[in-house]
């Protein structure tokens, strides 16, 4: 539909009333299993928002914020999500969580849902795709790791070229010069931005990249372990690798210590379980998830309390971070 759904439109589509629907919506239990489900499922194709939602949040009704993310198996957006929540509770705030699995959209369907549910507020780590559904949502929304391309809205993230920049360098002076990219995951902007900081480090140091080294995909783990064998393989092999998340930083990890290459230098943008333990430790940007969500969390609570008075102009905060050597990034080029 080009116009905005009504309550009319979601009864015409479910074969109901607009009773039936209100009461759906409302979360009335006097309605049939099977009639909610076929309401509900109504109000997802055609992507109806109650108008009930600005009047809760006109009112300050409802003590719940909402948190999408690509996955809380991954460990950064596990933490993230774990300092939203602890934040938020000391602010008297419920928090409801749901996933993308960085897909468009399922995440407009999990953000729909929880406008459904009146959140106050929501934090969303963006997927790559359409975000022109936002717009009509009257709740405040902060960005974490990523933007839209809309833009318009807070965005808190660490500095993702800088960074890599910085940890590509430390390869380099190691005397390291044959170094891959490992996760170049297109769907996120971000991975764009740290391979640019890849390319700026390499570029000052006088090397053009084998594109072999920088290839697309290997995002996750598994896709990562067949990249590394792969590189290994060749018959100049890198003797460094920078891994852009720490799904990727783990699958590298996996396949060096199963391949008994523990020479070869690593970095990974984002630590993860086991890191320190291994042999050499691994070195990684400190992607500071716990800080983001915090930061996420407190600039929520500033929306929130600035909701009577003119709306806040958007604001990107940058979390400053830092490169944790741990022996894996300090590894010279073999002799």
């Amino acid at each position: 539909m080009t116009r905005r759904p009504t309550l009319h439109d979601v009864a015409a589509h479910a074969g109901v009333s607009i009773k039936t629907v209100s009461r759906v919506v409302n979360g009335s239990p006097s309605v049939r299993e099977a009639v909610r489900s076929r309401v509900t499922d109504s109000i997802a194709e055609l992507h109806y928002v109650p108008n009930s939602f600005a009047r809760s949040l006109k009112s300050g009704g409802g003590d719940t914020i909402g948190v999408v993310m690509d996955s809380i198996a991954d460990p950064f957006f596990a933490a993230l999500m774990s300092a939203v929540e602890s934040r938020a509770l000391e602010a008297g705030l419920s928090v409801i969580f749901g996933s993308t699995g960085s897909d468009p959209d399922r995440e407009r369907q999990q953000v729909e849902r929880m406008a459904m549910q009146r959140v106050r507020a929501l934090i969303l780590a963006p997927v790559t795709g359409d975000h022109a559904y936002l717009e009509r949502l009257t709740f405040p929304i902060v960005m974490v790791d990523r933007q839209v391309e809309l833009g318009g809205f807070d965005i808190v993230a660490v500095d993702d070229r800088g960074l890599t920049r910085r940890a590509v360098d430390h390869l380099v002076e190691r005397g390291h010069r044959r170094i891959a990219f490992v996760g170049n995951d297109v769907r996120f902007p971000t991975t764009s931005h740290r391979l640019l900081g890849y390319r700026d480090a390499l570029a000052a140091a006088g090397v053009e990249p084998d594109p072999a080294w920088y290839a697309e995909g290997h995002g996750d783990q598994d896709e990562a372990i067949d990249h590394i064998q792969r590189l290994l393989a060749l018959p100049r092999p890198p003797t460094a690798l920078f891994a852009a998340n720490p799904r990727a930083g783990m699958g590298a990890a996996h396949a060096l210590h199963t391949a008994a290459r523990t020479d070869v230098a690593m970095i990974s943008f984002g630590d993860f379980p086991m890191a320190e333990t291994l042999s050499p430790a691994i070195t990684c940007v400190n992607q500071d998830p716990h800080g983001i969500g915090v930061a996420a969390t407190e600039r929520v609570l500033v929306h929130l309390d600035a909701r009577d008075r003119d709306r806040l102009e958007p604001r990107e905060l940058i979390v400053e971070t830092e490169l944790i050597p741990r022996g894996s990034g300090e590894l010279a080029v073999p002799a």
